[in-house]
């Protein structure tokens, strides 16, 4: 709660029992954690010139609040340098946004984890990895504050699985899911500039991710082919909601894409256009639902939508594109939103350098 006094433990002087104590008090994620010591969490917490007892998140249902102490004490387990801190503080401010719905996100059956794209100068500052393998293991920012946002939910949220995490069957996510915006090649605007933040500026961008889905393509040299296999699989049955998107080009899809002169707008009016099933097949596999077929078709809706047709998301604009990736290979991929409707709506927030 605001103004409390943190809570000092008394733990074995060696590592290990230090580590063995963690686990004892419930406070992994089933991994090893980093013993929070006082000093370095009053270093991690100094990384944010405000209080350490200001609060930055608050849990809708429960009440409970996430200070810029325990968002240190979490960042320290994981494993964060302190210039990780201020890309975590600025994602739970996101998330802290009621369309994001930070209460179903992370407790539904749907198994999501926040997934957070960081874009602009900031994430070269600190060494994240916005190129090979960027989802993947090796690199100490994209990992540690990734899993720091696993940790808090546990530990200051305490979103426990089977307990009040109900995920059916979880996503490799909720380990780890941050990832940079490539920024070396990318021919359209960064995120951060198409969000509407000054020039120099950084955003990370927090999304409710339902998992994730490699989309390979190693033949299509159009727009149209190497979007059309995006839109198909967004559209996939087991995957077509009223939901956002996330996709994510490889380098070499992206240049196809801008080689043709087509815009961020240009390929998100596409995929929404091709990412779409019909009604009678949504029928078929139990999946229609009237009251959404209404929402997209209805007074309000984007002209794109098709009569007969369910497609994914309200309108192009939910469908975020970006570049991420190695140079090489045709692997681009999409990442469908928690739950089967409008339950999160992703969110921005600015992030604030440490100070130097």
């Amino acid at each position: 709660m605001a103004g409390a006094s943190p809570r000092i433990h008394e733990a074995p002087d060696d590592l290990l029992g230090a580590i063995d104590y963690c686990y004892e008090q419930g406070w992994t994620d089933g991994l090893p954690v980093v013993p929070p010591q006082v000093d370095r969490v009053k270093a991690m917490a100094a990384a944010d010139s405000r209080p350490w007892n200001t609060v930055i998140t608050t849990h809708p249902a429960t009440g409970l609040e996430l200070s810029l102490h325990g968002a240190a004490v979490n960042a320290v387990m994981a494993g964060c340098l302190p210039e990780h801190f201020p890309v975590l503080v600025a994602a739970f401010q996101a998330m802290d946004r009621a369309d994001f719905n930070f209460h179903g996100s992370t407790a539904s059956t749907g198994g999501s984890a926040p997934l957070l794209i960081v874009s602009g100068p900031y994430a070269d500052e600190i060494g994240m990895n916005s190129d090979v393998n960027l989802f993947g293991p090796g690199n100490r920012a994209n990992a540690t504050i990734g899993r720091a946002v696993r940790l808090i939910l546990r530990n200051v949220f305490q979103m426990l699985p089977g307990i009040s995490d109900k995920s059916t069957q979880g996503n490799p996510g909720k380990y780890s899911f941050c990832i940079a915006e490539r920024a070396r090649g990318n021919p359209w605007p960064l995120l951060c500039e198409a969000q509407g933040y000054a020039k120099g500026l950084s955003s990370v961008t927090a999304y409710a991710g339902g998992g994730f889905c490699n989309v390979e393509n190693h033949g299509g040299n159009t727009p149209e082919q190497i979007l059309g296999s995006v839109a198909d699989a967004m559209a996939n049955y087991g995957c077509i909601t009223l939901g956002q998107s996330v996709v994510v080009l490889a380098p070499e899809h992206m240049h196809i894409v801008a080689a043709a002169g087509w815009t961020r707008e240009d390929a998100q009016k596409f995929l929404f256009s091709q990412a779409k099933r019909s009604v009678e097949g949504m029928m078929g596999v139990g999946k229609y639902r009237e009251r959404e077929y209404d929402a997209q078709h209805g007074d309000h809706a984007h002209g794109l939508a098709q009569a007969g047709f369910i497609h994914r998301g309200l309108r192009p604009d939910d469908i975020l594109i970006t570049m991420g990736g190695g140079d090489a290979g045709g692997h681009s991929c999409f990442i469908p939103s928690w739950s089967r409707g409008r339950g999160s709506i992703m969110q921005h927030y600015a992030i604030v350098p440490m100070a130097k």
